[in-house]
């Protein structure tokens, strides 16, 4: 890459230093192409290192990153920066993909099996049993929809990517005592939906 490719996207900042990611995104947002290659540059590292981790598979990982990237150059202009970090909102992105990648390829294997042991009647029970698996899904799915978006975000860092709470609180960047007080709150409050006994 030429120095004329690395120039500072937004030079009129009054510290004449470049960008910063929130400033990128911004740009990117107004359909800044030299800033989305920035943007990429800083991002495409971390999301497919925490795609690949989730998936374990490289040439997948490299699909979902790409799906990620893309995601962000299309929403750029719906970033809030109330809500976390432009790497927060990049890497949240990106563990729902690959989240969405791997239940994706269960729910296929998990057809596939059922297919196998099919006998030519389906039996009442495995059409019920599918039912309530789909209908405690959506279930779950609400209650998590109910969790301020820190306590979603920490939650599913844990408990869908199998994050430690220190690992947690470098992505979402947060005290760990912090994090640890959005999860437990979090998780009593999916608790109280779910009407689990304590």
């Amino acid at each position: 890459m030429g120095a004329r490719d690395r120039s500072p996207v937004g030079e009129d900042r009054p510290d004449g230093g470049p960008p910063g990611l929130e400033e990128l995104l911004q740009e990117v947002g107004r359909g800044g192409r030299a800033a989305f290659e920035r943007l990429y540059e800083v991002l495409a590292p971390q999301v497919f290192g925490l795609v690949l981790r989730v998936l374990r598979d490289r040439a997948h990982s490299e699909e979902v990153a790409q799906e990620v990237l893309v995601e962000v150059w299309r929403s750029a202009a719906r970033y809030d920066p109330g809500k976390g970090s432009v790497m927060a909102w990049a890497l949240t992105i990106a563990h729902r993909r690959a989240i969405d990648r791997v239940r994706a390829a269960q729910a296929g294997a998990d057809r596939e099996e059922r297919a196998a042991r099919l006998e030519p009647h389906r039996c009442f029970d495995e059409v019920s049993e599918l039912v309530v698996g789909r209908l405690e899904g959506e279930r779950l799915r609400r209650c998590l929809g109910n969790l301020t978006e820190l306590q979603r975000e920490s939650v599913t860092f844990a408990y869908y990517g199998g994050y430690s709470y220190r690992e947690v609180a470098e992505l979402v960047k947060a005290p760990l005592g912090t994090v640890k007080t959005r999860m437990r709150d979090g998780l009593i409050r999916l608790r109280d939906c779910l009407g689990v006994d304590r």
